[in-house]
C-alpha cells in the first residue's frame, strides 16, 4: 500500500505547482479566493481547475458536473506539472465519480500528495485500494473550519513541508477507552463515508493484514452513528484490525451520548481504543496520513505515532 511513499506524502519545496479541485461540492467563491491565497502565501503556485469555480447544472451541492469533476482529479494526478492536489471541499459527490476514474491512467501516474478529507474520504479508499497510494487525511482547504483556525492551518502547513516519518499525533483530553498499544497500516476517515461505499461492486477485495481505524464524522445524530457503525460491523470492516483511533463528532449530538455508543459497540472488538485524538471536522484538527504504518499508544497521554 505504501508504493511511491516518499512522493506521495511529500514534503513539497516552495515553488511547487497545485491542483485545486472540487471532487464534491463546491466552494464559495470566498473561501476559494483565501485558499488560493493561502497556498500562495506559502510559495506554492495554485492552479485552480474548473470543478472549483463552476456548479452543477441540477444540483446546488454539487461542485460541477460529474464528468467535470472526475476529469479534474484525473488530470491534475496525472499532469507531470502538477506536484500535489488539494480537494477544496468536502460535502458529497466524491462517491458518483468514483466509476468515472481511469484507474489505469492513474496508476501509471507519478505519485504526489493529496489532501483532503469528509467527503473526500471516497477518493483515499480508491486511492488506497486501486493505487496502492497513501494520501493526507486534511481539513479542506476553501472551508472557513479550515482558514479561520490558526492551528488547523499549522497542521496542514506541516504536512505539505514537512516529513512525516516519526511524527506523533496526541491531542490533549484523549482518553483510551481500550488500554494498548497497536501497529499497522492507518485506514478510513469519515464514517459516514466509508458507510457508503460499502459493496461497491467494482471494488477490489478488502485489504489484509494489520490496520489501524480512523474514525470520525460530523452532524449525524447518534442514531445515525449507530446504523452507520453497526454497518461497518456487519460488513467485516473492523476484521483485523489492530486498533482504532476515534476523532472529532462535532455536531453528533451529546458528546457523552456518542462516547457511550461507541463503547457498545467498539470496546468489545477487545483492541485499544482512543476517544478524541485530535482528527476530522473539529477545532484543530490535524493533518494525519492515510496508508502508512503508525503506533497507536492507548495509555495515559494516548498518541499515535507514525512510524
Amino acid at each position: 500500500m505504501a508504493r511511491g511513499l516518499s512522493r506521495a506524502l511529500g514534503p513539497l519545496a516552495a515553488g511547487a505547482r497545485v491542483a485545486l479541485v472540487a471532487p464534491s461540492g463546491p466552494p464559495p467563491a470566498a473561501e476559494l479566493a483565501r485558499a488560493v491565497s493561502l497556498v500562495s502565501a506559502w510559495g506554492l503556485e495554485p492552479v485552480v481547475f474548473e470543478s472549483a469555480r463552476s456548479a452543477h447544472p441540477r444540483a446546488r451541492y454539487l461542485a460541477a458536473p460529474d464528468a467535470v469533476r472526475a476529469a479534474d482529479l484525473e488530470t491534475a494526478w496525472c499532469d507531470p506539472a502538477i506536484d500535489a492536489v488539494f480537494c477544496v471541499r468536502g460535502g458529497y459527490g466524491a462517491v458518483r465519480i468514483l466509476d468515472r476514474l481511469d484507474a489505469g491512467r492513474l496508476r501509471a501516474a507519478r505519485p504526489k500528495p493529496l489532501y483532503g478529507s469528509s467527503d473526500v474520504t471516497a477518493v483515499h479508499e480508491y486511492w488506497a485500494e486501486t493505487l496502492g497510494v497513501p494520501s493526507w487525511f486534511t481539513p479542506m482547504l476553501a472551508t472557513r473550519a479550515l482558514l479561520d483556525d490558526d492551528a488547523a492551518i499549522d497542521g496542514l502547513r506541516r504536512a505539505v513541508f514537512e516529513p512525516v516519518a516519526g511524527r506523533s499525533f496526541a491531542r490533549d483530553g484523549a482518553v483510551a477507552l481500550v488500554p494498548g498499544r497497536a501497529r499497522g497500516i492507518l485506514v478510513g476517515g469519515n464514517l459516514s463515508l466509508l458507510a457508503m461505499t460499502l459493496g461497491a461492486r467494482r471494488r477490489p477485495p478488502a485489504a489484509t493484514g494489520p490496520r489501524i481505524g480512523l474514525l470520525e464524522d460530523v452532524a449525524e445524530e447518534p442514531y445515525r452513528l449507530d446504523g452507520l457503525l453497526v454497518s461497518l460491523l456487519r460488513a467485516g470492516w473492523f476484521d483485523g484490525m489492530t486498533g482504532i483511533a476515534l476523532g472529532s463528532w462535532q455536531g453528533c449530538g451529546p458528546t457523552d451520548d456518542v462516547r457511550e455508543l461507541v463503547e457498545e459497540l467498539l470496546v468489545p472488538l477487545g483492541v485499544p481504543l482512543v476517544w478524541e485524538l485530535g482528527f476530522g471536522h473539529g477545532p484543530g484538527a490535524s493533518s494525519i496520513p492515510l496508508g502508512v504504518v503508525a503506533t497507536l499508544d492507548a495509555g495515559e497521554r494516548p498518541s499515535l505515532r507514525i512510524d
